[in-house]
């Protein structure tokens, strides 16, 4: 009897720290929308026919379809983000990393031919993945052996990307007329649309790829939770010196970390080509790379809570149209609910860290 109520107690504790998981960032979304909405009043329109149109443009049954489209980068740059964290290893740097594999599924969509459609998009997946963890191989290393900070090389190394993308979709890549893009790939490597392959209609452009993005948080998850990949992951993350001690090598897990990450941000980039533009443009990401920092952020670095993150600023992204047709609300408020979803997320964790202290101090005092 006692050996049972000791598992109870432990399976009602677990319940209960998962529930309190969900609940905080389901707040920060709930004030956030209220502070929203006290803004759009303050310009003088409605918020509840402005969030009427949002949410009807972002999940109704014909428009959800566009918002899967907008989760899909998100899913992978949030779950690369969540990795890194993971380990302690802020990966800044998912935009080059998703530039890198957009620019790799771009040349090999063309280059390659004569093969299956499942032989052409699975060596593609996985050459924009190599290209990925190779760029951020550099930044690993330094962090590794130099000490060099994580979110400075791989800004950098963001914008050595972004030139090189544009100067080969202008120049050695481009494709015959005035606009600067490529070729478009073969139609082998377009990745299937979900209502070519599912038994129900699914409206809009929503590719497989964003079935791959939710294999991939499980997978991921999966990882962290039961290989030794992922204890030494999240022991490294939890306490460095610990884990060095315990004969976990940090600098080994932080270049396997950073590099995973940039593995998975390039999905988001090559999943963009394949999936929706079948092309490489100089601006055909906006900003995924950062946005799934928030997505990061609000779902806790958990793999799994990337899955409603993602979807949740990929329906904000999708909605705002509808919302600035119907209810004559700004595109630019979407911006600001987010960045306030981030600010009470980040409020959350001050108060935690203050109140951690405050505990501490009192113990002093009472010691």
């Amino acid at each position: 009897m006692p050996e049972t109520d000791s598992k109870k107690r432990s399976i009602s504790r677990v319940l209960r720290s998962a529930l309190r998981a969900m609940l905080l960032p389901l707040i920060s979304v709930v004030f956030a929308i209220l502070v929203g909405s006290l803004i759009i009043r303050l310009a003088g329109y409605n918020p509840v026919v402005a969030f009427q149109a949002l949410i009807e443009g972002a999940f109704s049954p014909k428009r959800f379809g566009e918002t899967m489209v907008r989760a899909t980068p998100l899913l992978f740059t949030g779950l690369a983000v969540a990795y890194g964290f993971r380990a302690g290893l802020f990966n800044i740097g998912a935009e080059g990393q998703l530039f890198m594999g957009g620019l790799v599924a771009a040349y090999l969509g063309v280059a390659l031919g004569g093969m299956s459609a499942f032989a052409h998009i699975s060596i593609i997946l996985v050459a924009g993945m190599a290209a990925g963890a190779a760029w951020a191989f550099i930044p690993a290393i330094l962090k590794a052996k130099v000490g060099a900070h994580e979110v400075i090389t791989t800004m950098m190394f963001t914008f050595i990307a972004r030139g090189i993308v544009q100067w080969l979709v202008a120049g050695p890549l481009k494709a015959p007329g005035p606009v600067a893009q490529t070729e478009p790939v073969l139609p082998s490597a377009f990745l299937p649309r979900l209502d070519s392959i599912l038994p129900f209609h699914v409206p809009g452009r929503a590719s497989i790829g964003f079935v791959i993005g939710l294999a991939a948080c499980v997978i991921m998850w999966l990882i962290l939770k039961y290989t030794t990949l992922g204890y030494e992951n999240r022991a490294v993350g939890f306490n460095p010196t610990a884990a060095e001690t315990g004969g976990i090598s940090v600098a080994g897990t932080t270049v396997k970390a950073l590099c995973i990450s940039g593995a998975l941000a390039a999905l988001a980039g090559v999943t963009e080509v394949l999936g929706l533009h079948g092309k490489l443009f100089e601006q055909f990401s906006s900003g995924f790379g950062f946005t799934g920092i928030a997505v990061a952020l609000l779902a806790k670095n958990h793999p799994l809570g990337v899955i409603p993150a993602a979807i949740l600023f990929g329906g904000l992204s999708a909605g705002a149209g509808k919302m600035q047709l119907e209810a004559g609300v700004s595109q630019k408020v979407i911006f600001i609910i987010q960045a306030l979803i981030i600010f009470f997320v980040a409020a959350e964790e001050l108060a935690k860290l203050v109140l951690g202290r405050e505990r501490t101090e009192v113990a002093d005092v009472a010691g």
